[in-house]
């Protein structure tokens, strides 16, 4: 049975238990900003919808937090918590009845076999798995080449350089100024790579780095991760690189990233 749930401090127990397993945990509730952006104040979120599945006894074995944005047909799991098959397939036969049509996207931990197999069956595509890096300290670079914050000067470079295959397009993170800032690599004034990162979070996290291929290796994914540190003096900054990065993940550790525990996967799902 499913219900949606106006109370999250009655399932806490549920809720911490879960998120302790090593299997069943949560990445995106893997410190105490996640916890509190992504959980506690879950239900004070207008297009969130918070809801519990319970077993015939009227006992909670899942707990799921999902963004719907209707106009879009869209839908993200923000947290998904249980250690029960069962709970699982309920979960996939609400969301097949009720969200039809929908993009889904799920970020949930790579062990979490429940859910893994769950997704195959429904045909998902899956991308690969992800570390998890927190900036510990600092290491102060010092810029060969010229970044900036976006200005709409470069509106259209910006946008076409973009990536297109994803959520968070170049458009649409220009109508989300309040949540993001926009670093831009320039060369003979035009615009060449792009940070796109949060600002407006306790932990903030770089969505997305790019750099055109034909100035890659040349210092500039360093240099815009590094003015963008720089603009969030001593805020904590997360982000999370393909497991099999090897190259990304020495540059994030150059510039004082850790890998630490919270690994992600990722999977699309069409319903």
């Amino acid at each position: 049975m499913i219900k949606q749930i106006n109370n999250i401090d009655k399932y806490m127990d549920f809720i911490n238990r879960i998120n302790l397993s090593d299997k069943y945990s949560d990445p995106m509730l893997s410190n105490e900003v996640q916890i509190k952006e992504n959980l506690l104040e879950s239900l004070e979120k207008k297009d969130n919808l918070v809801f519990g599945i319970f077993d015939d006894f009227y006992t909670i074995i899942g707990f799921f937090v999902f963004l719907v944005i209707e106009e879009e047909k869209y839908a993200e799991m923000i947290v998904g918590l249980s250690d029960n098959a069962d709970a699982y397939k309920e979960l996939f036969n609400y969301l097949d009845t009720n969200y039809k049509g929908y993009k889904v996207d799920f970020v949930y931990n790579p062990k979490n076999d429940f859910l893994t197999s769950l997704l195959r069956i429904y045909n998902a595509n899956f991308e690969i798995e992800q570390q998890k890096m927190q900036l510990i300290n600092f290491a102060n670079i010092k810029r060969k080449n010229i970044v900036t914050l976006y200005t709409d000067e470069y509106k259209e470079e910006y946008i076409n350089i973009h990536e297109k295959d994803t959520y968070w397009t170049g458009e649409k993170v220009l109508t989300a100024l309040d949540r993001f800032r926009v670093i831009l690599a320039i060369k003979n004034n035009k615009v060449i790579g792009y940070v796109d990162i949060t600002h407006k979070y306790e932990e903030n996290e770089p969505y997305a780095v790019f750099v055109k291929e034909e100035y890659r290796n040349q210092g500039i994914a360093t240099d815009m991760l590094s003015y963008a540190i720089e603009l969030y003096n001593n805020k904590r900054i997360m982000l999370y690189v393909d497991i099999d990065n090897n190259v990304a993940i020495r540059l994030y550790e150059k510039l004082g990233f850790e890998k630490v525990k919270g690994n992600n996967l990722t999977a699309h799902l069409m319903l």
